[in-house]
Parts: C-alpha cells; structure tokens; sequence
C-alpha cells in the first residue's frame, strides 16, 4: 500500500491515464476528483459492499450487473 500526503488542486496519477485529484477538504471530508477512460470502472467501496460485491471485477454494465441508481439511492 502507497500512502501519501495531498493538498487541494494536487493530484496523483495511476497508470498513466488515470489521475485522482484532491478538490476540497472540509472538516473530516475530502472531495475527490477522478479522471478515467471510459473502461476503467470507479465504484465506491460501500456500493460494492451492500451488493455482496468483493472486487470491481465482479461489476459487468453489458451484463447489467450493475445496480441501477434507483438500488443505491434506497
């Protein structure tokens, strides 16, 4: 595990096409922004968790394995 230290506006980069910036941090929150291709999945770790869902792999949109926004939002 890498573990590194942020300010707003800094960013990181995975992989080379992949960058994850810090946009706001309020109190105990931090706002992150993602930028990703399109095939690159980003899902919360909760969402994963109340679907019974153990890896991002495990999530197939053209299978419809997804859940619909409507199941997260209930």
């Amino acid at each position: 595990m890498l573990v590194l230290s942020r300010k707003v506006g800094e960013s990181i980069q995975i992989d080379g096409d992949i960058r994850v910036t810090v946009s706001q941090v309020r109190g105990g929150r931090v706002r992150l922004s993602i930028s990703a291709p399109a095939a690159v999945r980003v899902v919360r770790e909760e969402i994963l968790q109340k679907f019974g869902m153990a890896r991002p792999e495990g999530l197939d949109a053209e299978s419809g394995d997804l859940p619909d926004a409507d199941e997260i939002c209930q």
